[in-house]
């Protein structure tokens, strides 16, 4: 075989690109359809979740809280050379990009706007102490939810070279990712109107619990600790 057929067999990185942006796209239509699917109860407009619902809240903040753990996991499922960190990134990302799909495909039917339009994230968790942490940590005067990193870190994960100092900054990253955004999972499963919005929500805090542990096992196995 020549230089040449072998070059032309070698798949360019606008062509892996383009496949991997297909195969994204094709689980997050997968997702929504699936969400569209679910039918409300009755058919007056009472059935609908308000603006400002914990339903509308939970769908609206955790997308984006998911859309950075995606992030995340796809830079290390693409650079990560051990196989233990590839897969759990691989987990997260598709189980997440699932979700999300899910949440925007009802805020769809709704008729509610897919992020969060006000700036101010959890609001909808208005229970007296639970919302007093404030859910904010300021980045150039703009909130972030618990959990999630500032552009700084996404920089320094995006760069580092791959080995083991890779792995473990991933995996503090992502872990203090799952930590932050489950008090957002447990309150909509308790709180949320939509018993669908309940189950996922319920759903999401038992497989992060899963990972978590997973999580600190591998750190422990690395010699690395959790980030405070």
């Amino acid at each position: 075989m020549t230089s040449e057929e072998t070059t032309s067999e070698r798949p360019s990185g606008v062509a892996r690109t383009l496949v991997i942006g297909a195969a994204v796209l094709a689980v997050l239509l997968l997702g929504a359809a699936v969400g569209l699917l679910v039918k409300l109860p009755g058919s007056s407009s009472s059935a609908v979740p308000a603006s400002g619902s914990v339903d509308v809240g939970f769908c609206q903040d955790m997308s984006q809280h998911h859309l950075q753990g995606i992030q995340m996991a796809n830079i290390a499922r693409d650079r990560s050379s051990d196989p233990e960190v590839r897969q759990l990134a691989f987990d997260i990302a598709s189980t997440q990009l699932e979700q999300v799909g899910r949440m925007k495909g009802w805020l769809m039917m709704w008729n509610e706007h897919e992020q969060n339009v006000s700036g101010v994230y959890m609001a909808w968790m208005n229970d007296s102490g639970v919302h007093g942490h404030g859910a904010t940590t300021p980045e150039a005067g703009k909130p972030l939810m618990p959990g999630m990193a500032v552009t700084d870190e996404l920089t320094k994960l995006r760069t580092m070279p791959a080995g083991r100092d890779f792995d473990v900054y991933f995996l503090q990253l992502m872990l203090r990712h799952h930590v932050g955004g489950a008090p957002m999972a447990e309150y909509a499963a308790q709180r949320a109107s939509q018993p669908f919005v309940r189950t996922l929500a319920d759903n999401m805090l038992k497989s992060q619990s899963a990972e978590t542990e997973l999580m600190k096992d591998y750190l422990a196995k690395r010699g690395a600790a959790p980030l405070p």
